[in-house]
Order: C-alpha cells, then sequence, then structure tokens
C-alpha cells in the first residue's frame, strides 16, 4: 500500500482483511507518518517487484514514541494482572483468525515458504498466549528475616519503557516473543522492526489496538535503524533494550547503551555444529540435519553451520545427506517450496563467496553451488564435503542454504572443534549412547542442546546463548524476569 497512492496495485491488497495492511508507525495509539512524507520502499525478495511503502520516521519522532510510553507506563505498570492477561490473549486470538492473511504478508515481504510462514505466526501467537498465562505470576517472595522483628520481602516490578529490535528473518515471532514478555511484566514498549520487514510489525500493532492495549503501551516506529534506535540508546527513560540480530551489531548497541546503563537482552549470532556419531540413528540424523540447514532457507540463527560425522559413518551420511539435499524444491514462498529467495544480494553473495573458498581450498562439492534459475536472490541447495579447517564456512556464520560437511574421529576432538568459535548458541548432537549424550551435552558451550532432534523452540523454554551469541534470556518465566527490577522492602511493624 503506497502513502501517495500513485503506484501500481500491490500483491499486499489481496487479503482477506486489507486493514491488516498498514504503511505508517503506530504511537500512541496514533498511526504516523514520516516527516515530510519520507518513506521506505518495500521490495517481494522473491521477485524483487515493489509491493507498498512505510513510514520512514525522524529521530524527533523516534523520541515521540518514547514520550507516549513513559506516559502510559504509569498506568500499565499497575494494572491488575488478570486485565494484562485479557488484553494479551485477545491478542493471541486475533493472531490466530487472521493467520493466513499474516502469514501472506510475511511471505511477500520476506520470502519463506508460506507453511514456514504459517508455522510462524502459530509460533508468534504462543508468546502471547503464553505471557497472559505468565502475567499472573511474578507474586512477591517471601525471605526468612536474619534481622530481628523484621520482615523481609522481595517484589519484581517492571523496569520501566523497553525498546524493541527485530529483524527480518523471523519478522513476528521475535516482535511477540520481546514484546509479550515485556508487556505481561508491566513495561511498555517501542519497537523496531526491520526495514526489509516492516509489515508483519505493523499488522501485529493493528491486531494489538482491536485487542484493547492502551495508548502509548504498544509503539512500532518504522524507518532507518540509526535514525530510529540511536536515540532510544541514548535517552534513560529507555530502560531496557532486547536486540534479535548480528554480533557487530549487538556490540555496537551494547557501547552505544553504555551510558544510560540500560537492561541488555541480546540474542545474536550463531554458528551451530551438528555432531553425527557411529551408532546414531542414521535415517533420522539425515533427516533433522536436513531440517537444521535449511529451515528459513538457511537464513536462521540456529542453522547447522558446522557438521561433524564420525569417519566410520561419514561417506554413508554425505551420500544420503547429498541425495536428499538434492530433493528440496525451490521456489516462490506463496508456492510452497521446501527453499525460497535469501534476502538481498549480499546474502546471495556470501554463499558464493563461502562455496568459492571452500573449493578452492580443496572441498568436494556434492550438489548445488550456484544462483538458481528461479531469479538472482534464489541460491541451489548445496552441499561441501572434505570442507579444510581454514574455510571461511567452518568459521564464519554463512545464513544460507550451504551445508558444510566434515569427518572426526574422536569425541574429545570433536567437542573441541565445536566449541572453538565466539559464538555459543545451539548445538545438534545424534547418538544412542545415553552416557556419551550426557558427556557431550555438558561440554559444549552452547546454550542449547538439541538430542536427536532439530526443533527445540517454544514459548516455554528460555532461548539464549553463551559467549557473543547473546546476552540474557527470552520465552519461559525467565523472559519475562529480563523486564523487572527486584525491590527489596525489609519492615519493622513498630
Amino acid at each position: 500500500m503506497s502513502l501517495h497512492g500513485k503506484v501500481p496495485q500491490s500483491p499486499l491488497h489481496d487479503m482477506e482483511d486489507p486493514r491488516l495492511v498498514r504503511s505508517f508507525s503506530y504511537i500512541g495509539g496514533k498511526w504516523v507518518s514520516g516527516e515530510e512524507g519520507k518513506t521506505i520502499a518495500v521490495t517481494d525478495p522473491a521477485s524483487g517487484e515493489w509491493i507498498g511503502e512505510v513510514a520512514r520516521l525522524s529521530g524527533a519522532q523516534s523520541r515521540e514514541a518514547v514520550d507516549a510510553a513513559q506516559a502510559a507506563f504509569a498506568a500499565w505498570s499497575m494494572t491488575l494482572p488478570q486485565d494484562k492477561a485479557r488484553v494479551l490473549r485477545r491478542w493471541y486470538e486475533l493472531m490466530i483468525e487472521h493467520q493466513e492473511d499474516l502469514a501472506r504478508i510475511m511471505v511477500l515481504e520476506q520470502g519463506k515458504p508460506i507453511s514456514e510462514a504459517r508455522g510462524e505466526i502459530a509460533y508468534a501467537a504462543d508468546f502471547l498466549e503464553f505471557y497472559a498465562e505468565e502475567t499472573r505470576r511474578p507474586n512477591i517472595e517471601g525471605v526468612t528475616s536474619h534481622l530481628p522483628d523484621a520482615e523481609v520481602e522481595l517484589w519484581r516490578e517492571p523496569v520501566g519503557v523497553a525498546a524493541l529490535i527485530t529483524p527480518w528473518n523471523f519478522p513476528a515471532a521475535m516482535l511477540t516473543r520481546k514484546a509479550a514478555a515485556a508487556l505481561a511484566a508491566g513495561c511498555t514498549v517501542v519497537a523496531h522492526p526491520s526495514k526489509e520487514t516492516p509489515y508483519s510489525a505493523l499488522a501485529l500493532a493493528e491486531l494489538a489496538e482491536r485487542a484493547g492495549l492502551p495508548a502509548g503501551v504498544f509503539n512500532v516506529v518504522t524507518g532507518e535503524a540509526p535514525e530510529v534506535v540511536e536515540p532510544w540508546t541514548q535517552d534513560a527513560r529507555v530502560r531496557a533494550l532486547s536486540f534479535t540480530g548480528s554480533t557487530e551489531v549487538g556490540r555496537l548497541l551494547y557501547r552505544q547503551s553504555a551510558d544510560t546503563v540500560k537492561r541488555l537482552v541480546m540474542e545474536l549470532g550463531g554458528h551451530a555444529p551438528v555432531i553425527v556419531f557411529k551408532g546414531a540413528d542414521m535415517e533420522n540424523a539425515v533427516a533433522e540435519t536436513l531440517k537444521a540447514k535449511f529451515a528459513t532457507s538457511g537464513q536462521d540463527c540456529l542453522g547447522a553451520n558446522r557438521i561433524f560425522v564420525e569417519r566410520a559413518v561419514y561417506d554413508d551420511f554425505c551420500e544420503r545427506f547429498a541425495a536428499e539435499t538434492g530433493k528440496l524444491t525451490v521456489g516462490r514462498g506463496l508456492d510452497d517450496p521446501d527453499i525460497g529467495p535469501l534476502m538481498n544480494e549480499k546474502a546471495v553473495a556470501k554463499q558464493e563467496e563461502h562455496v568459492k573458498d571452500a573449493l578452492d581450498r580443496g572441498a568436494v562439492l556434492l550438489c548445488g553451488g550456484k544462483r538458481h534459475a528461479m531469479g538472482p536472490l534464489f541460491y541451489e541447495p548445496t552441499v561441501l564435503k572434505d570442507v579444510p579447517e581454514e574455510a571461511a564456512i567452518l568459521h564464519e556464520e554463512t545464513f544460507g542454504p550451504v551445508a558444510a560437511i566434515v569427518p572426526f574421529d574422536s569425541e574429545e576432538e570433536v567437542v573441541t572443534r565445536a566449541n572453538a568459535t565466539e559464538y555459543g548458541l545451539v548445538a545438534y548432537v545424534h547418538t544412542q549412547d545415553p552416557r556419551r549424550i550426557y558427556r557431550v551435552s555438558r561440554a559444549l558451550q552452547f546454550g542449547m542442546v538439541a538430542v536427536n532432534r532439530t526443533k527445540v523452540t517454544g514459548a516455554p523454554i528460555p532461548f539464549g546463548g553463551m559467549k557473543q551469541s547473546g546476552i540474557g534470556r527470552e520465552g519461559a518465566r525467565q523472559g519475562m524476569e529480563e523486564f523487572t527490577d527486584i525491590k527489596y522492602v525489609c519492615r519493622d511493624w513498630a
């Protein structure tokens, strides 16, 4: 939907509920345009075609969003838990009711297969349902007093305004995972979605308004990240900042937030290893590794980046994995293929660079290895084996549909190699040996370990990593606690 109304019809118009397609930012309960009508164009990565324009807000308007959130904080923070729960629950119901429209919006701006988009909407809605229940639970905690005639209590109180910065690869789920926790804790929110996928966030703002969130409690500011986010990092009224994205940008936000000593929650880059031991269920290991590598077309911080296979079963695994990879379909998201387009030219160029570098160093190409005929942002599902240790793909996050497989000879060796990275988000292990499961799970320096499976995420679990993969946790009780302060009260009745 254009802000000017002088452009061709957008495929975004083809929705059951066209009001979900919003082009203005949402501040203080009002839909706001950019100063002087400034906009940002949004394109379909599958075709490169224009699908719409959203408002490009200025730094001054970004600060106005904080004004609105700060003004709403006192009332929302004192709202009864059951009333907060009622609004969050209604928001959840509206997401499920409009799942198909929300999924189509996501496909058009992000490119992922429609079945994955539907799954993300359900996943995103789950956080609203979970925290609708969790908002009732941060009770006052009694502590045995260490002082005579004193009563001791610990209260959990919301920190204040929370700034949420979300990525393009999961434009709905990353917003609700953060916002539901913050709102349940009693915080108010200013959110900035990626300029590449703003429509999903704006649709959620429309549904939040319908659900009854008071004006100023939830604000969505579209535009260029430096113009929108830097004022938030400098504003002392913004007491918490939650970010999902690259470690490089996370470091920048960390530095920018230092002067105002913000509470930081960061889910940063990943470099996930898959470890397949001999004796593993080979059929399951291949199928699950396929999911770990190629979900979201490989554009996932949980995506498998290094596949280590014990030498005794190495050739068998490589043959099976390449054969299954060759069966994956590639196409536009609305046709529901296995692999959709990558987000931009930079992402495709990285696949080319990593493949060329690995082949130049002696890796063997089993399938794929080039751009796909579907279009400039499509890349063939690719498998490389015998990838040498010095290859860039074994040290950098690929974020695309290129799999690198290497052999190993011992448990100690593979754990050391898996841990030899600044990242520590998730690791995948395939073995039937219960003692090995325990040893390896303990030894891996990753915030999450998946054993004989790929899917581990969900609203009830504390999602997050170690080392430079992040700070804090999202989801579960811990996700809400990130947006609270502990107040200690020592009381004498005399």
